[in-house]
């Protein structure tokens, strides 16, 4: 039975007995028939009213009620229920949808805020964005797009990536020169995957990255620039000035009795300075052509142990495994520890320490260390400044190289002063 009529029945149901014994009573104590069916009338007539009463009473509320949901079900927040208190049951049911359609309500503004907010966001972001559903079809995108492909939104949404010509991107994270309708140059492809409507959905970022390389160029020129105008004016200047002496010396009449000890002392002046200009540009070209490393397995242990016997001003103590394997360039991995052994024995040297080296496998990596006991490290800004150096006859490129290397493996080199102790230790990490 429908709600509604479950109440009537009920009603007339609890009313019936009430009926019955007033007419028992009424033909038991012998009045007339007229008198029975009036009172008979009454009840009946008084059952149908108070039965309606009661239909409208319960059935109004619960219809108001359901009028109110289906109005958050189709987001309309405006209605509110009337009538709505504390200290009745169908009041405080109303009271909570009240209190529902007021937090739906918020909710729904906060989340149109935050799509227009997205929206302003994506298209301010000079960054090509695309977003495809399960189907595989264009869902958002932005002004950076449209520019990218040269077609406007209502021309893009609802078609697939190889309706707009870009299905032969990568679907993994790659850099890639490509020429689009809109732009041509080189570009940085990103791709992300995320669940709206509990579907999949797929990102595509694409953004131009050719003024940033550009302008990363120039820079790297610049410093080029400065660094061998620094060293070139460095060397050349006393080489002009003792050119000049001596030409000054040699031009005289009468020339003095030391003037060939002079012009001696001047030439080795001049041949010293032009071999330092000669090393500092080798070691410039050497960063320059710092090859890609020919990869092999390798034992960690007998490398140190070779590199240990190349020193001999300070002890090298040795401490490690020998089924230490790597995959890496001998060459190029056995002149980097070449370099920090040097470096280590250098500084040791001048307090009369040692030099420790020990490597290990952890985990998923090869990690090598070599310890000093010299004075440590006063600052650790410019150590891999190419042509920073401390040393009087330093060339600033061990420690640049050396990185260059260890990040050309996959690994790290990176150098600090021990927790214990005087000294420093430079650590070289590298995928096992």
């Amino acid at each position: 039975m429908r709600f509604e009529r479950k109440i009537v029945a009920i009603a007339l149901a609890a009313l019936v007995p009430m009926i019955a014994i007033a007419l028992l009573l009424a033909w038991i104590g012998n009045f007339e028939a007229r008198t029975v069916w009036t009172v008979a009338f009454v009840a009946v007539l008084s059952l149908f009213v108070a039965t309606w009463v009661l239909h409208e009473q319960l059935v109004f509320p619960l219809r108001t009620l359901s009028n109110l949901i289906t109005a958050l079900r189709e987001e309309d927040y405006s209605l509110r229920a009337r009538r709505a208190r504390r200290d009745d049951a169908l009041g405080e049911v109303l009271i909570e949808v009240n209190a529902l359609a007021a937090v739906m309500e918020s909710r729904k503004l906060e989340a149109v805020e935050a799509t227009t907010l997205l929206r302003s966001v994506l298209a301010q972001i000079d960054v090509a964005i695309f977003t495809f559903d399960g189907q595989g079809r264009l869902r958002l995108t932005n002004r950076a797009a449209q520019r990218l492909l040269n077609l406007p939104a209502e021309r893009m949404i609802g078609r697939t990536a190889t309706d707009l010509g870009i299905g032969d991107l990568p679907l993994q994270d790659a850099t890639i020169d490509r020429a689009f309708p809109g732009a041509t140059g080189r570009w940085d492809v990103r791709n992300a995957s995320f669940r709206e409507g509990g579907a999949p959905h797929r990102m595509l970022v694409v953004s131009d990255i050719t003024r940033a390389l550009r302008e990363e160029e120039l820079e790297a020129w610049r410093r080029i620039v400065r660094v061998l105008g620094h060293e070139l004016n460095n060397s050349l200047a006393p080489i002009k000035s003792i050119a000049s002496s001596l030409e000054r010396l040699v031009t005289q009449d009468e020339l003095p009795a030391d003037w060939r000890d002079d012009l001696s002392r001047g030439m080795r002046v001049i041949g010293t300075r032009t071999e330092a200009l000669s090393r500092f540009t080798r070691s410039y070209a050497q960063l320059a052509r710092l090859p890609e490393p020919r990869k092999r397995a390798l034992r960690v242990g007998e490398m140190v142990q070779r590199v240990a016997a190349l020193e001999l001003r300070v002890p090298v103590s040795l401490n490690g495994e020998d089924d230490v394997v790597v995959s890496a360039d001998p060459d190029q991995l056995e002149q980097l520890l070449i370099n920090l052994v040097k470096n280590a024995a250098d500084a040791s040297a001048e307090g009369e320490g040692r030099v420790a080296v020990g490597w290990r496998r952890d985990a998923d990596a090869v990690v090598i260390r070599v310890e000093d006991e010299g004075p440590g490290i006063s600052g650790t800004a410019n150590l891999f400044v190419p042509f920073f150096t401390t040393k009087a006859a330093g060339s600033g490129i061990g420690l640049f190289l050396g990185r260059q290397i260890a990040e050309a493996h996959g690994g790290t080199l990176t150098l600090e002063n021990r927790d214990e102790g005087r000294g420093a230790v430079a650590t070289v990490t590298l995928p096992a």
